[in-house]
Order: structure tokens, then sequence, then C-alpha cells
């Protein structure tokens, strides 16, 4: 028993070594492509399927964005038993938030609440540390676990300041009881709904929300999914870390209405379709109870 305790071991020490090069080395390569940000506008792709600027057509809308359309570390994913690699090593996300002033803003697509700065702290990933830029919401969920989607999708972005390189923390969500962060800005999110009628309009999209803190915002669990992947709008930039939690929390359906009606981009929904997982491995990392 011991020695297969021992062999074990051996192996997922191994596979978290082979794991934790390989991200440096991918990180190495697109350190220079990561440094393309999120695109803001939303006038320039939506979600609706079909649509000449949906999902399916973003890779041909823009030079830039030909990695929507033909990049092989493409995100979300589907995280399935069958394709993950399962590491019995206890790895807290290691985290160091602190509060920050913030601002909430409408990108049309979506909320974003945009700390300034470098002020709200970090978290550190193989030695590597990222600073947190912003968080903003998606809904339904943009990954899904066994094939099974849910109410909604957080993604905490960071950025390395010297190589560009990304890393997003993900939390879903169930519909339930209201999420303790988001009701601290429904209010605010409601004063810079769109409106149809002002979309042509110089309306305020933008709030400034004072002092936040990021540590509010419960990840929860020491139970997680690891992967390099993309970010999931245009211009899909790969080479970024994905560490999505497998604790599922919970937010009101008021809530996900508020977000949803908050935005103009005509889409009953704001998520990316699953993409291709291709010759990717998907790592879960947990405690010896896993």
């Amino acid at each position: 028993m011991k020695l297969q305790q021992r062999t074990r071991s051996k192996k997922s020490s191994s596979s978290s070594s082979t794991f934790c090069l390989a991200s440096l080395l991918l990180l190495a390569l697109y350190s220079q492509s990561s440094f393309a940000q999120e695109v803001e506008d939303e006038r320039e792709f939506d979600y609706i399927r079909g649509s000449q600027k949906g999902p399916s057509k973003w890779g041909e809308l823009k030079k830039d964005w030909e990695a929507c359309k033909t990049g092989q570390l493409q995100s979300p994913i589907d995280m399935s038993d069958q394709r993950v690699k399962l590491l019995i090593r206890s790895l807290d996300i290691n985290r160091s938030y602190k509060p920050a002033n913030a601002i909430v803003k409408n990108r049309g697509h979506d909320i974003s609440l945009q700390w300034k700065g470098s002020d709200a702290g970090s978290i550190r990933i193989n030695g590597t540390e990222y600073l947190l830029q912003q968080c903003h919401w998606h809904s339904p969920s943009e990954h899904t676990v066994n094939g099974r989607s849910y109410d909604m999708e957080l993604h905490m972005v960071h950025l390395n300041p010297e190589t560009k390189g990304i890393a997003v923390v993900g939390v879903l969500y169930k519909a339930g009881s209201p999420d303790h962060f988001l009701s601290k800005l429904i209010k605010d999110i409601k004063s810079i709904e769109h409106d149809e009628m002002d979309k042509n309009k110089k309306k305020e999209i933008e709030k400034e929300m004072g002092v936040m803190d990021p540590r509010e915002i419960k990840i929860g669990g020491k139970k997680y999914y690891r992967y390099i992947g993309s970010l999931t709008v245009p211009p899909c930039t790969e080479g970024v870390v994905w560490t999505m939690s497998r604790k599922i929390r919970t937010v009101s359906r008021d809530q996900i209405k508020a977000l949803r009606d908050a935005v103009h981009d005509y889409a009953e929904q704001n998520a990316r379709p699953v993409q291709q997982l291709h010759q990717r491995e998907v790592e879960q990392y947990g405690p010896n109870s896993v």
C-alpha cells in the first residue's frame, strides 16, 4: 500500500511539474500576443447565433481576430471527467487581493467592474504574479462540466505587466440565493443601463464605485481545474492560464436578469459556445479527499 501511495505521489508530482513547465513555455510563446485585451466596443461583435457578427463569424471580422476561428487553444471548454487529469494535491489558489478604487462599466455585451491602476492585488501561479484588472459576468455560463451549463459565470481577469501574460479565475453559479458581492453593485448597474432610445446618445456608461474589495468575491474551495486557453471574446487571444473553481456558488434570478437587462447586445445570452479541446490537458487540483 505504501509503495502504491509513493508511486501515485511520484506520478502526481511528475504530472504537475510537466504542466508547470508547459504552462511557462506557453506563456513565453504567447507573451507578445497576450497583450491584446478584450474588445470593449459592443458594436464590433455580438452573441446572436447566425448573425454576421455572431460567434461563428468572429474570426472573419478582423485580421487580428483570426484566432477566434483558427486557434487551437480556444475557450471556453467542457471540463469532462473523461478528459481531466486528477492531481491528488492540496494547492490553494494563491490570492493576495486588497480594497481599491473601481468603476463599474457597461461594455454593451457585459457589465465589468474595473479596478484602477494595480492597487487591487494579485494572484500567483507557478511563481508568476498576475495583477487583478477587472471582473465581468456571462450568462449562462461559458464553461460546462460534463456537458452541463450553469446559470452564470464570473471571470476575474489578471495581467502580468512584464510578460503581458493573462490569467483568469472563473466561478460558476446556479440560480438560488443572491450573491453578496453582486448585491452591492445592482443599484449602480441599473443606473448605467442602456436603453433602446439612448443607444445613439452619449449616455453615461460607467460609474465611480469608490473602494471595492475583491476579497468579497467568494471563490471558495480547494478544488479547481486548470488549463491553457484563450479570451472568450475577440480577439480570442491564446496563452491564457485558466483556473476554474469546482465549487458552484449561487446567484438570484433577479441578479442575472439585472445584468442582462443592463446591456443592449440584443442577444438573450452573452456566452460563447464551447470550443474544441484538441490535444490540451485539463488538470484538476484538490486535497487528498478529492
